[in-house]
């Protein structure tokens, strides 16, 4: 009986495996186990991969470089282009020796040929209005889209129409008494922020501190040698460059080349290197050096990149742990072609940097001048100097009558 069993289940035995020879041949690969579940971690392995995921963290707690993107390039070629038309031969290798009719009439002859897009448009805004005698509400609405267009602004464009037309409406008006009632309102705005640069050295015996600031493309780097030019050929102060542009090889190049023509020293690092870094160590060497300024250049397109403006914050932040006053003057460039564009601009950087004063540039090229009285009439920073044309004496305190003279055409004595 037990021997039959045996022999029954020595032959099901024969068949299973049969069956599975069909089912699974020979060579087939085995199969691999299933994944399908929670898998169980030692809490003490647990904790090791979490203290090695801080200290990761810890280590990308700096602020990558930011990428270079085809606008950057672009923006980078252009800045060449325009850095190399400043520095021709033909035009500023002797910029104190520069002759020219334009320059024979001095700087009031400079401001007003300078000025002419802004001052044609504004003019011809007034010819078209002025088709009758009398002042009316009409013509000082018109009047009032001549000063918006030529990008005063609504509240101050409002602001002059309104000063404007008290004693005069319903009266026979020219426009040569037009343009010099507006001469006067916008002077009155003008002239509270027409102040000069002061660069007195400070007692405790190191530099006064200029930090330049602005977007790519405003002059910056034009305006910082320009304005190293004037501190040391007319005030007779000793001066020191910073490139703390660390972003774009070309800022560091244009400005070594400024630093060589206005016969300044120039503290300068690889492209990449921190910037703090480089502003911390000319303020030393500048100091050390017994430096009546050190003026530091920053990186551009700082309105709308985050990463660039928290590097110009920290730039002050660094300065500040050397002496609390410092930066004493922090310069924001404007190039005026922007129009409105400029409004944002001044507001950013006033709420990040703390703007101290502007510089207006490129007055000659554009047709909206009238910007800078928007700027004076809404924030009240003061304006230093401004640009109207590409030599080397073009950039020149600003003055708020003559400026305001040159801008609505009225014949200057």
């Amino acid at each position: 009986m037990v021997f039959w069993r045996k022999k029954k289940n020595q032959a099901e035995q024969e068949q299973q495996e049969r069956e599975d020879k069909i089912i699974h041949p020979p060579n087939e690969p085995e199969i691999e186990p299933s994944t399908d579940y929670e898998p169980e971690m030692d809490e003490a392995l647990k904790h090791e991969l979490n203290e090695t995921e801080d200290e990761l963290l810890d280590e990308l707690e700096e602020i990558p470089e930011p990428a270079h993107t085809k606008e950057d390039d672009e923006e980078q070629a252009r800045d060449e282009a325009d850095q190399k038309k400043n520095l021709s031969p033909q035009q500023n290798d002797k910029p104190e020796q520069s002759g020219g009719e334009q320059d024979s009439g001095g700087w009031l002859s400079r401001l007003t040929s300078g000025l002419t897009k802004s001052s044609n448009k504004f003019t011809q805004g007034l010819t078209d209005i002025l088709t009758k005698k009398k002042l009316d509400q009409d013509m000082l609405d018109e009047l009032e889209d001549v000063l918006i267009m030529s990008d005063l602004g609504p509240k101050t464009a409002a602001k002059i129409v309104e000063d404007f037309s008290k004693d005069r409406f319903g009266k026979d008006i020219s426009e040569e008494e037009i343009k010099l009632a507006l001469a006067t309102s916008m002077t009155e705005i003008l002239a509270p922020v027409a102040k000069p640069l002061e660069t007195t050295k400070p007692e405790n015996g190191g530099p006064f501190v200029i930090l330049v600031c602005g977007v790519n493309g405003a002059g910056k780097t034009t305006t910082i040698g320009k304005l190293a030019h004037q501190f040391t050929m007319k005030d007779r102060k000793s001066v020191m460059l910073a490139a703390a542009d660390t972003f774009r090889a070309a800022a560091i190049e244009q400005l070594k080349v400024w630093a060589e023509r206005v016969h300044c020293p120039i503290l300068a690092k690889d492209i990449g290197a921190d910037a703090a870094a480089v502003a911390f160590e000319a303020y030393q060497k500048a100091k050390d050096d017994n430096r009546d300024i050190l003026m530091i250049d920053t990186a551009g397109r700082l309105q709308n990149k985050k990463n660039l403006m928290e590097e110009l914050e920290k730039i002050i932040r660094v300065l500040k742990k050397q002496d609390e006053s410092l930066p004493h003057a922090v310069l924001l460039v404007l190039d005026s072609t922007t129009g409105q564009n400029a409004f944002s601009q001044v507001e950013t950087f006033q709420q990040m940097v703390n703007v101290t004063g502007l510089v207006v540039t490129k007055l000659d090229g554009t047709a909206k001048g009238g910007v800078l009285v928007g700027l004076a009439d809404q924030f009240g920073i003061p304006v230093h100097a401004i640009g109207v044309g590409e030599k080397i004496e073009d950039l020149s305190p600003f003055s708020a009558q003559d400026f305001a003279n040159s801008l609505v055409g009225v014949a200057l004595d």
